[in-house]
């Protein structure tokens, strides 16, 4: 080897060194202040379908990113705790809301003096000790995640006016290197009232107009030039809840904001809700620990690119509409007694065409054209895929069209239990029984459930019995989805068991059926808040669908 090649080979090594240091370290340039505005249960749908001006100024004048994926599962505790610790609940330890710091089951993977995981607020205090930090909350729980000793100012407010306004005099004041303001009426909206109802709309609403303070504020400490500001959330929702593992629970919006952040961009990269915390620490220069996992969205930012390892895969349109479509929990389609139902549909992207099926199979680019609605006059799974011009498709929608005939002697026997405070399935032997009713399937009819109740206690179990007709002999799956826990049971025997206090979580178990009407019996209990119960099967010839009212009957 000569002289002159031992020496290219160095410098070459030397240049490597040095980019490879200077991207270690790079950051972008003049961002002195990184204000986070944190809104528990704010999903995409509530900004794309609220009267948000604010915001969409925002998304116009910075960079968004609509699917940012939540941990698992899609709760509180665990997502926020995700959010300023950079890592998700196997690094950390908090794994559910009712984690606690002397009360939990997981060590985080490293811990600082006080045991908690190092957050955003602790390494920006540990390599900064002069930054302003503060933090100011709506909902109490929050303040239970992270250090006390790594924040100048810390405070808790009931309602989300006091928490806003408390925030905006802080921003004044003080003029923090890191605020963080979480609001919590959103998710109160949701579990109220229902996500995408109008009460839930209006609270996404409310949040728009306090952003707007706290943006005014900003300007008002003349902080305006040399700040980046960020929208997050911890979950979506789903009817009246979250926790399940659906796009509407488990993916929420991120907007970047203010100094270097690139106009009129939508981000590419894939991001998760840890990634916020690295996401801080890049633009203040910080270093990260090696235990946190996010990664910053290097791509918001003016003068960086996404990944250069970037894979998208294929890409995914949004699903057509089948209406009547879902509404809170209610899965598209409907039951229909005594008459036909009538299916429309409609894509949502323009110029794409909708294939669907009738027979529960996945369309295809094969399957007849949508182009005009048609009726049903029998129990019939729709599933609908849009496909655009570049051949580009969407997820299946589907919808199930329940048609059933009076006077068949079809139905299920409802009865209603008063709880208190109960967080398992009762035993129903040992339950003072309340009213009981005919319904024409296991559905949890929000309007007469709520009339049951009494004195403000929402705690209550539910029985459901019937008999349902197998027409082909065979292995057959059954699901629940509830919120709270069910269990569904089969001639006797536990075939789903979907026990304890949850969001909308699904559970399945399978059974051996004879041809014929077997008793199916599903218990159901409800803690407190929003509840909910549907069930599902399949089986020989059978595709998933809800155990519809023309396969149950009240007598064998």
């Amino acid at each position: 080897m000569t002289r002159i090649t031992l020496l290219g080979m160095l410098s070459s090594a030397v240049l490597l060194m040095t980019a490879c240091s200077r991207n270690e370290t790079e950051k972008p340039s003049g961002i002195d202040h990184v204000i986070v505005i944190g809104v528990d249960g704010l999903s995409p749908d509530g900004i794309k379908k609220a009267p948000t001006p604010m915001l969409d100024s925002m998304i116009a004048g910075g960079s968004v990113k609509w699917n940012v994926r939540t941990v698992l599962t899609s709760s509180s505790s665990q997502n926020w705790a995700s959010m300023i610790m950079g890592a998700g609940p196997e690094q950390h330890g908090i794994t559910s809301n009712d984690w606690e710091m002397d009360d939990h089951t997981l060590p985080p993977i490293v811990q600082e003096s006080d045991g908690r995981f190092p957050t955003i607020f602790s390494i920006l205090h540990k390599q900064r000790p002069d930054a302003e930090i503060g933090t100011v909350y709506h909902w109490g729980g929050f303040g239970r995640l992270f250090q006390k000793n790594a924040v100048n100012y810390d405070k808790h407010f009931e309602t989300e006016d006091s928490t806003a306004a408390d925030f905006v005099r802080y921003i004044k004041a003080k003029k923090p290197v890191l605020g963080f303001l979480h609001l919590d009426h959103v998710d109160h909206a949701g579990h109220h009232d229902g996500h995408g109802s109008p009460a839930y709309y209006q609270a996404v609403a409310k949040t728009d107009s306090l952003v707007g303070q706290v943006l005014q504020a900003i300007r008002e400490a003349g902080m305006q030039d040399n700040t980046l500001v960020i929208i997050w959330a911890d979950h979506g929702g789903i009817g009246y809840g979250h926790g399940g593992a659906t796009p509407q629970e488990a993916e929420i919006a991120g907007i970047f904001y203010g100094k270097n952040i690139r106009k009129k961009y939508e981000v590419q990269q894939q991001v998760y809700t840890y990634d916020l915390a690295a996401t801080i620490a890049f633009a203040l220069g910080l270093q990260q620990p090696y235990a946190w996992i996010g990664r910053p969205v290097k791509a918001a930012f003016e003068g960086f690119n996404e990944p250069d390892n970037l894979w998208l895969g294929v890409k995914t349109i949004a699903a057509p509409t089948i209406y009547p479509d879902r509404k809170l929990y209610q899965q598209a389609g409907g039951l229909y007694v005594d008459k036909q139902a009538t299916v429309t549909m409609a894509s949502k992207i323009p110029g794409a065409i909708v294939r669907y099926t009738t027979d529960g199979t996945e369309p295809d680019s094969t399957s007849p054209v949508y182009s005009k609605p048609f009726t049903l006059d029998k129990t019939t799974i729709v599933k609908a895929r849009a496909f655009d011009k570049e051949g580009n498709y969407s997820q299946v929608m589907p919808a199930y069209f329940r048609v059933v005939k009076s006077g068949a002697g079809n139905g299920v026997t409802g009865t209603f239990y008063a709880g208190d405070n109960l967080s398992k399935l009762p035993d129903f032997t040992r339950m003072k029984k309340g009213v009981s009713w005919t319904s024409p399937e296991f559905v949890t009819d929000l309007q007469h459930i709520n009339g049951l109740l009494k004195g403000g206690n929402a705690s209550f179990a539910l029985t459901y019995d019937a008999f349902i007709q197998i027409d082909k002999a065979g292995s057959y799956t059954f699901a629940t989805q509830s919120d709270d826990g069910s269990r569904l049971l089969v001639d006797g025997r536990e075939v789903v068991d979907n026990d304890g206090n949850h969001g909308v979580t699904e559970a399945t178990g399978s059974v051996s059926l004879t041809e014929g009407r077997h008793a199916i019996r599903v218990e159901y209990y409800n803690n407190g808040g929003g509840f909910w119960l549907e069930t599902f099967y399949k089986g020989p010839g059978t595709p998933k669908q809800l155990i519809p009212a023309d396969k149950l009957f009240l007598k064998q």
